[in-house]
């Protein structure tokens, strides 16, 4: 039988090491090794100073000639240059076999002192997927480090892979085709242990046929026709340890296996390359993977990164509610997969409500969202779902000092099926109450305290079918948080807060002409409970709003520089309230109220037109159409222009601007239920929204972006529970109901962003986010004189209630080659104005004691300023840091983890108590007042 024929094109043409390759003609140490001296006349170089040596290749190894000439009577040092020990083959690109490109790549390789290649650089391409190819297959190589003196030290060397094209097949000498090939002696798959991910491109030798390699295909299966015989069999893959398995190989049989190659680095941060959507709008911050997993402070949860992006300021430290924009933060919107959410994050310190394996990315719009996002005033915060996967089964389950959850994907391939379950549920809050209520004072003899109630859970499924060329999707997810006090014998009284929601959204895409059609229906409900029991009453109050919503979007090309994108939605409302009272518990009869449901009805439809009249203009106007409808006669119609434009100056460098005109139902601090729609008798907030700036791809992997921003707010209508805040005559607006006063105001919002970011890609990524930002208000307010009495009311622009000036993160992760990823958050924010969550500044007057009828005492004491004369608050600053250690086994990887917000224990002051004496000669204190946040999270994390 004649010899087998290497399967060549494959891979890269084979040499002596069964690889093409070559060391370069220059070998040059690194100053590191340059730093080491011996004796001072041992005659080592400099710290510093780099050695260059000749290298050439020759059959017993390398020669090593050291450069320079050799001073005469000094000792030179013995530099031995690197050898390679294991190969690491590149793959020809299947994508080039038809153009049969050839030639040689060549890189530099950074050796350290254990013979791992730390990196590679591309020094001289043939093709990109050539160039990748052997950039992935060089971190595989292992060498024989080089020594100095008999010391590793790192060095650079040159290295080249040469690629063929794939051979055609050959024919026999007498005109026929090739003999049959050899029987398969071993079949079987390799993968990578951990996610059991198949590995194409491996490549397998066996000692008996060191001549006969054998290659991966894309789904990571293989088979070998190798003699019959005891042999052992390396396996090799770029990014995986070498693996070497010893097989018997009998006659007339044929072996599978299953071989796992344990990866360099587990989940390795990876350049994320996405091509389904291009940039058209001004400012849109996209993170992926890592970004929004492994950030230090945010316990693993991927919208609390939002936190630590570009205009975004906070309430207080470590309370996961944005402030974006100097807007008020439920002017924010949330969505999932477009679907509005009505609260983001457990009980504000906690995780957001959805399990973090069912986030793929979030997108941030901090200002100009597009017009799909409709009926909001500040910015836009979207999660896009997750891609079901369909290859096998995965899940994930993780326990902290938090909470425990666990996620599950499951495909059906015989149906185009796919079934996703998620949930949590949070032990932490009770083991918290716990220890709360042991520092308790001890109770009266026969009697219990009461206990403190901290709790939440949420659950998502997904049921995702193919159905007629399209996909249909149902997605229910829901959220619940209780806290309060709950009695623990007949003496002890309860006060609970609950808020709940549901959401349950069928939805489909499918295309439809030249484009893509994409419906939807959502069913919803929102509650806010306050249950109050005790021995001399028993009060419930309930605020219920269902929702049901219909939508509609559909994007088609119409030329090839024209494209439209639009859409349609109804959102029904039903709220109602709910007050039910006992003044006796002994008494049978309850007191019901149930007040007049409030019904509200919002429509509204959209359109874009993505034109790109050059290869360099991206313009995209749009158009908003809304109404707003509440029972009882009431009727908003909003009008919304927008338009993006974004100018390519260089290849590295684009320009961008927009504008844009929003509305929004009246606010309060926090969303609450039946606001929204009962509110729609204070008439309709109004914005303008305008940014210009500029992204620039730096060197070195690095996205820069500057955004210059002024957002007038027209009229805003927050209601606030700050005193003075906003609060109006009654006299601005003709549509204010009688029995209500007016809230409505007006402001503005400017600023400068910046980021510089260095994406996912390498062992490391991090950026750098600083906001100058300012956010005020026309606001009235009470001035007093020396005894704290109103002597009349003023009203001016001062700074909103959440205006922070400077806001700086910086945000770096690290993942070395053992497996240890350490990250560090640096947080930095001036102070807020001192008129707010912790009240109001405070200066000293007089305070006057009664004493009698028609008589007072004066002391010293202390009363309001104006509200134009607030002090800020305290600079604060913070440090986050996140510790991670992985391991790969067989079928599952497992990482242990400790993250935690504020690791310096920093207290932020969110205001002061002013403490007088009430007596003459009493001096006057003044103490801050603010407790260190301090969010220590310890886990365990499996992967299937």
């Amino acid at each position: 039988m004649p010899p087998m024929r290497e399967p060549r094109g494959h891979m890269a043409k084979r040499g002596a090491w069964q690889v093409g390759l070559a060391l370069g003609l220059a070998l040059v140490a690194l100053p590191a090794w340059g730093a080491r001296k011996g004796p001072a006349d041992a005659g080592t170089p400099d710290a510093g100073v780099p050695t260059e040596v000749g290298v050439s290749r020759t059959d017993a190894g390398f020669a090593v000639e050291t450069g320079g000439a050799e001073d005469a009577g000094v000792a030179q040092p013995v530099f031995l240059a690197p050898t390679l020990r294991a190969d690491s083959p590149a793959t020809y690109p299947p994508q080039l076999v038809a153009e049969r490109v050839t030639g040689s790549v060549r890189l530099e390789l950074l050796v350290d002192e254990a013979g791992e290649v730390e990196s590679a650089t591309l020094v001289a391409g043939v093709h990109p997927l050539l160039d990748d190819a052997a950039l992935h297959a060089a971190t595989g190589l292992r060498f024989n480090p080089a020594t100095l003196d008999g010391q590793p030290v790192p060095v650079r060397i040159g290295f080249e892979y040469r690629f063929e094209a794939p051979s055609e097949v050959a024919e026999s000498t007498d005109g026929g085709t090739a003999p049959a090939p050899r029987p398969v002696t071993l079949k079987g798959l390799v993968r990578e242990k951990g996610n059991r991910r198949p590995l194409p491109g491996a490549v397998l030798l066996s000692d008996a046929a060191p001549d006969m390699p054998v290659e991966t295909d894309a789904e990571g299966r293989f088979e070998a026709r190798w003699p019959s015989s005891a042999q052992r069999v390396r396996v090799t893959s770029p990014g995986h340890k070498p693996s070497t398995f010893i097989e018997n190989l009998r006659p007339s049989e044929t072996l599978e296996v299953v071989y796992g190659l344990e990866p360099l680095v587990i989940n390795p941060y990876e350049t994320v390359v996405r091509g389904d959507r291009e940039r058209t709008e001004v400012s849109r911050v996209t993170l992926h993977e890592a970004e929004l997993r492994e950030v230090p402070g945010t316990m693993g949860d991927p919208f609390r990164v939002v936190m630590l992006l570009p205009g975004v300021g906070s309430m207080v430290s470590g309370v996961a509610y944005p402030v974006v924009r100097g807007s008020q933060p439920s002017s924010t919107g949330y969505y999932l997969d477009g679907i509005r959410v009505p609260i983001l994050f457990h009980l504000f310190l906690g995780p957001a409500v959805l399990h973090p394996d069912f986030i793929d990315t979030i997108d941030f719009y901090p200002g100009t969202p597009p017009p799909k996002y409709g009926r909001l005033m500040g910015g836009a915060i979207d999660g896009r779902l997750s891609r079901p996967k369909e290859d096998r089964v995965h899940g994930s389950a993780y326990a902290d000092l938090i909470n425990a959850g666990v996620f599950v994907e499951y495909p059906f391939k015989s149906t185009g099926t796919n079934v996703s379950i998620a949930g949590r549920y949070s032990y932490t809050p009770w083991i918290i109450a716990l220890a709360a209520n042991a520092f308790q004072e001890p109770p009266p003899p026969g009697r219990k305290n009461d206990k403190i109630v901290l709790d939440f859970w949420d659950y998502q499924a997904r049921v995702e079918q193919d159905l007629s060329g399209g996909k249909l999707r149902l997605f229910a997810f829901g959220s619940s948080d209780t806290f309060g006090t709950r009695a623990q014998d007949a003496f002890g009284s309860t006060t609970l807060q609950t808020i709940l929601f549901h959401r349950v959204d069928l939805r489909d895409r499918r295309p439809l002409g030249r484009g893509e059609l994409e419906t939807g229906v959502t069913w919803g409900v929102d509650r806010l409970s306050v249950v109050s029991n005790s021995q001399s009453d028993d009060d419930e109050f309930r605020i219920e709003q269902g929702t049901l919503a219909v939508r509609a979007g559909y994007e088609t090309p119409l030329t090839e520089r024209l494209a439209l994108r639009g859409g349609a939605d109804l959102d029904r409302r039903l709220a109602q309230i709910t007050l039910r009272t006992t003044e006796d518990p002994l008494d049978d009869e309850d007191v019901d109220l149930n007040l007049p449901r409030a019904v509200g009805v919002f429509t509204g439809a959209w359109a874009e037109l993505l034109w790109q009249p050059s290869e360099r203009w991206t313009v995209v106007p749009g158009l908003r159409l809304d109404n707003y409808h509440l029972s009882g006669g009431f009727n908003h119609v909003a009008i919304e222009p927008r338009l993006t434009a974004r100018y390519t100056l260089r290849e590295d460098l684009t320009l961008k601007a927009g504008a844009g005109l929003f509305h929004q139902a009246p606010t309060t601090l926090i969303s609450i239920p039946v606001v929204d729609v009962a509110g729609l008798e204070q008439g309709l907030q109004e914005a303008l929204q305008f940014s210009v700036g500029a992204e620039w791809k730096a060197p070195r992997n690095f996205d820069v972006g500057v955004d210059f921003y002024i957002n007038p707010m027209l009229r805003t209508v927050e209601l606030t529970p700050f005193a003075d805040e906003t609060l109006g005559d009654g006299d601005d607006d003709g549509d204010v109901g009688s029995d209500l006063p007016d809230f409505s105001s007006h402001g503005m919002a400017y600023g400068m962003e910046v980021l510089i970011r260095r994406p996912l890609g390498g062992n490391w990524f991090g950026w750098l986010s600083y906001s100058l930002q300012r956010s005020t208000r026309y606001t009235r307010f009470v001035r007093y004189n020396d005894y704290g009495e109103d002597i009349g009311k003023d009203a001016k622009n001062l700074p909103f209630v959440f205006d922070q000036t400077h806001i700086l993160n910086l945000v770096v992760s690290y993942k070395f080659a053992n497996n240890i990823t350490l990250g560090g958050v640096l947080h930095f924010n001036t102070g807020r104005p001192e008129a707010g969550l912790g009240g109001q500044t405070q200066r000293e007057g007089i305070q006057c004691i009664p004493e009698g009828p028609n008589n007072c005492r004066e002391v010293p004491g202390w009363v309001p300023v104006d509200r134009d004369q607030v002090s800020r608050l305290p600079a604060f600053f913070r440090f986050d840091v996140r510790l991670a250690k992985a391991w790969a086994f067989e079928t599952f990887a497992l990482e242990a983890y400790l993250d935690m917000l504020n690791v310096t224990i920093s207290k932020e002051v969110v205001g002061y108590d002013y403490i007088s004496g009430g007596f003459p000669g009493a001096s006057l204190e003044k103490k801050p007042i603010g407790i260190p946040v301090v969010l220590p999270i310890m886990g365990l994390k499996g992967r299937y």
